[in-house]
């Protein structure tokens, strides 16, 4: 066992940087309201794992494809900075550095095993800035990317800053990135990099990194565990009509596969969690505002454009309810979140700015994010789609939820949960959960 061990250990072997291919110039971008809560969020991680040889041609062509998408995407290439009157943004200039390149060795790892792996911690190696905080954005690159020759093919592992992407923009990156590598010549939607059309109020923050930012990094002090659940359309299907069996009324409006997913999480974790009837649980989920804003933004809309949304109830109601309880209960939080209550919410937050920390998500909560709708699996770059997709390590807590397209396709869902270790075991034997289909 102790050679195989060795076999499997990541071995950096070199690092480099990347920039955009053109010269750029300096170009200086504000961070706006929708941003500056997640500088005390982690770096997020992204992994994607191919089948493929000639590990060497591969690098090279990820590292061409690189220097035209920053073209377009060349924030990724800056760093953090703070003007004159401690308002924080993005710089970009072309003495700047641009995007950290690491390539690795792990020829003991296939990648049928990372496919098969249902924790994390086998994936922790193949992804940089484990711990890091976007903070740190001030003087590391805004993007890490890890490349490791795995024995059968290549793991992509990308660490973004959270301060200055959402999901949206990461997954319209990879995918830009992606049909470059596949021969296209230019980016087909090139990223709306105008953030302060979104929001435009100019807010000063005096933050400074924690003396000790790993200490706070898992937000709990029980011993968590994560876990990929698999649920394959029948399963998604059933789930949903299940939800949707008894409705209020005749012009009910139908709950959608999201919400129907998410009650059945919420109620199965809650029961894991073994909570007496008069606790409450928190439900939340970091919802795309792109549409919701007025005047609406474009999909291709670069930044963070997302808001926490909350609700909440007794554990006693969520469990001993039908189904469609709490999913009218998340329904009708979703349905509130127009672009009033965005304006409201930015205005309070302006008011008095409050940097997210783990424990902000609310009590016994589940949050959700990551979402379905990305097309995760489309990201080729030119040897074939990926065998798997997975998150990293940071930003994970007691309840936190990472939704990604199944890949077996059609309405598949792969649902990445972090739990306290005692509710993962009870959550792991609850076939009702599982819904074995």
């Amino acid at each position: 066992m102790a050679g195989q061990e060795e076999m499997s250990k990541v071995k950096i072997t070199t690092k480099t940087h990347v920039k955009p291919g053109k010269i750029i110039g300096r170009k200086e971008c504000q961070l706006v309201t929708f941003d500056l809560p997640y500088l005390a969020f982690y770096y997020n991680q992204k992994l994607l794992f191919y089948k493929c040889g000639e590990f060497q041609d591969k690098v090279e062509k990820l590292k061409d494809g690189l220097r035209v998408v920053l073209e377009e995407f060349y924030q990724l290439g800056g760093k953090l900075g703070k003007d004159a009157e401690g308002v924080f943004g993005v710089e970009y200039d072309d003495d700047m550095n641009g995007v950290e390149v690491l390539e690795a060795i792990a020829e003991g790892i296939a990648v049928d095993e990372l496919a098969a792996d249902e924790g994390t911690s086998s994936l922790k190696d193949l992804i940089p800035y484990n711990g890091v905080l976007n903070l740190e954005g001030l003087h590391r690159p805004l993007l890490s990317v890890q490349l490791t020759k795995l024995k059968d093919g290549v793991a992509i592992g990308c660490a973004f800053n959270h301060a200055i992407l959402d999901g949206t923009s990461t997954w319209h990156f990879m995918s830009s990135w992606a049909q470059i590598c596949s021969g296209s010549n230019s980016v087909a939607v090139p990223p709306f990099l105008e953030r302060t059309k979104a929001r435009n109020t100019r807010v000063k923050l005096d933050l400074s990194l924690p003396p000790n930012p790993l200490a706070s990094s898992n937000g709990s002090a029980h011993q968590l565990r994560e876990k990929l659940f698999r649920f394959p359309e029948a399963a998604i299907d059933k789930i949903k009509s299940k939800v949707n069996s008894n409705p209020a009324s005749p012009a009910a409006k139908p709950f959608s596969t999201f919400q129907s997913l998410a009650v059945h999480i919420w109620q199965h974790v809650t029961r894991a969690r073994n909570l007496k009837p008069e606790d409450y649980t928190v439900f939340t989920v970091f919802a795309d505002c792109r549409k919701r804003v007025d005047p609406p933004m474009p999909e291709s809309y670069f930044g963070n454009l997302i808001q926490a949304i909350f609700t909440v109830t007794a554990a006693g109601l969520l469990l001993a309810n039908p189904m469609d309880f709490g999913a009218s209960v998340i329904q009708k939080a979703i349905e509130a979140h127009n672009a009033k209550a965005i304006e409201e919410r930015n205005k309070e937050w302006e008011a008095a700015p409050k940097i997210f920390e783990f424990k902000d998500a609310g009590v016994n909560c589940v949050a959700v994010g990551s979402s379905p709708r990305f097309k995760v699996y489309d990201i080729d770059f030119g040897w074939g789609k990926p065998e798997g997709v997975r998150s990293g390590s940071n930003n994970r807590f007691d309840g936190m939820v990472y939704l990604y397209q199944g890949k077996s396709g059609g309405r598949s869902i792969d649902v990445e949960i972090t739990l306290e270790a005692g509710a993962m075991e009870q959550l792991e034997k609850d076939e009702e959960f599982l819904m074995e289909v």
